[in-house]
């Protein structure tokens, strides 16, 4: 089983959905996310990480607010933003990224 350090230093893009059961907003990005890896396909990764099963992660990354996304490129943060993001903009971030 792959760690979270090989995952986010990947050849490929991995967006990380830092998120929590009890965050509302969290709920709202599953089916963005859902549209996003059916658009982006194989050239990026999406993982999601629960803060509070893995404290560590949450930690050493400085996640405040849920959900927050970080985009991964070879374990170098290449964007990060907090909140309800759309889609489309995932899916440009990511294309930018590859």
């Amino acid at each position: 089983m792959k760690t979270f350090a090989d995952l986010i230093n990947a050849d490929k893009p991995v967006l990380v959905d830092f998120s929590a059961e009890w965050c509302g907003p969290c709920k709202m990005m599953a089916p963005i996310l859902k549209d996003v890896a059916s658009e982006i396909g194989d050239t990026a990764s999406i993982i999601k990480v629960d803060i509070d099963k893995n404290q560590a992660a949450a930690n050493k990354y400085g996640i405040q607010s849920v959900p927050t996304l970080i985009l991964f490129k070879k374990g170098e943060i290449k964007w990060r933003q907090s909140g309800v993001i759309p889609a489309n903009n995932l899916v440009k971030l990511i294309k930018a990224n590859v």
